[in-house]
């Protein structure tokens, strides 16, 4: 084999692993979301929600790779085939993780996990769904032609399957409102679609044109507990000092205290970390609508679900267990707020590390 055959080679067994790599977080994925779905896990919902930034950063390195590689190589016949093949199947994951999300984000929204038939149906589906993907994945990786013939039988069957449960669903009492429900869904699920591809049509313009790339996203993240005067404080005050490009912070309470826990004022200080020039206990004051403009809230006492009557969907919920904020400024209560601050710094790392990768700025 020549030097050129072997760096092809190298090259297109690395782009094999990354798609490998990111076909199972995918898997993961589905199987959280429908685990989160069903037992009504909140935590795992909203991680499953976050853990796909992660899978969008792959498929833009794969897709980054492809184009190298066709740029470096100008492969033809079968590694040209085989490259067409991982820039479809790259794209195709990334939408079955945005399935994903799209799962957990409903399943924040149910005040109670699915019973009766509904959830067994669910149970049925969901397992044949995931078996699906696993067998579809395991065939590209091997490039297994006879196994991917296999697995496609299956989805004929589940499409007749759901035709039946959409048929059940229908012969209850409230059908006609089931149906127009869901017939709106479906209008509305596709003009969101719509939108998705119209803005990505416009990046794409962008890029050929000027070799412009998507400006990475800031995040609107609110921090929120009791009275403002602490916890809350201190991590919009750590997020806004250790990421000040990756996101828009505040920080709110329920019963907004009078003033500063001063010693939380006084310790930040002497860590080198300020507060915002008008930094204040705030009340949580926001319409629905400013609502929605929030990326993700974090709850540093207690549910998020308990601040506010109805979360939106494309929000996300966190909550961090810091404890309680100290009622002394001797030294228990210093000791205190160094586990705050130690805790907190963590959870804001791991956070906007997940939104924006790893070197967030």
């Amino acid at each position: 084999m020549s030097h050129f055959e072997e760096r092809l080679e190298r090259d297109l067994v690395a782009i094999r692993a990354q798609v490998a790599s990111m076909a199972e977080r995918v898997e993961t994925g589905i199987s959280n979301a429908m685990h989160a779905l069903q037992t009504g896990n909140n935590k795992l919902a909203s991680a499953t929600i976050l853990a796909d930034h992660d899978i969008n950063r792959s498929m833009r390195r794969i897709d980054q790779l492809c184009h190298k590689f066709i740029a470096t190589h100008l492969p033809s016949a079968g590694h040209l085939r085989l490259l067409s093949s991982v820039i479809r199947a790259n794209i195709e994951l990334e939408r079955i993780g945005d399935y994903a999300v799209v799962i957990a984000r409903e399943s924040l929204q149910l005040p109670t996990p699915p019973t009766g038939p509904l959830s067994r149906e669910l149970e049925r589906v969901g397992s044949e769904t995931q078996l699906m993907l696993n067998q579809s994945i395991k065939a590209f990786n091997e490039l297994n032609a006879e196994m991917a013939k296999s697995t496609m039988i299956m989805e004929e069957q589940m499409e007749n399957d759901l035709d039946i449960i959409y048929s059940e669903l229908m012969s209850n009492d409230e059908r006609d409102a089931v149906k127009n429900l869901l017939a709106m869904f479906a209008v509305f699920n596709q003009l969101k679609r719509v939108a998705d591809q119209a803005k990505n049509l416009c990046e794409e313009t962008v890029f050929a044109a000027t070799g412009g790339t998507k400006t990475p996203k800031v995040f609107n993240i609110l921090f929120v507990d009791e009275d403002n005067s602490c916890q809350s404080q201190m991590a919009e005050a750590i997020a806004r000092k250790s990421f000040p490009e990756s996101g828009n912070y505040q920080s709110a309470g329920r019963q907004p205290a009078a003033k500063l826990n001063p010693d939380m004022v006084k310790f930040l200080e002497s860590h080198g970390t300020s507060l915002a020039p008008t930094a204040k206990p705030s009340p949580i004051d926001m319409t629905p609508l400013q609502l929605t403009t929030q990326h993700v809230i974090v709850s540093l006492q207690g549910p998020v679900k308990s601040y506010f009557e109805q979360i939106p969907f494309h929000t996300t919920p966190l909550e961090w267990d810091v404890g309680p904020a100290p009622e002394r400024g001797d030294e228990a209560g210093i000791k205190r707020l160094e586990e705050i601050y130690r805790d907190t710094a963590i959870q804001v790392r791991d956070l906007m590390e997940a939104l924006r990768g790893e070197g967030a700025p």
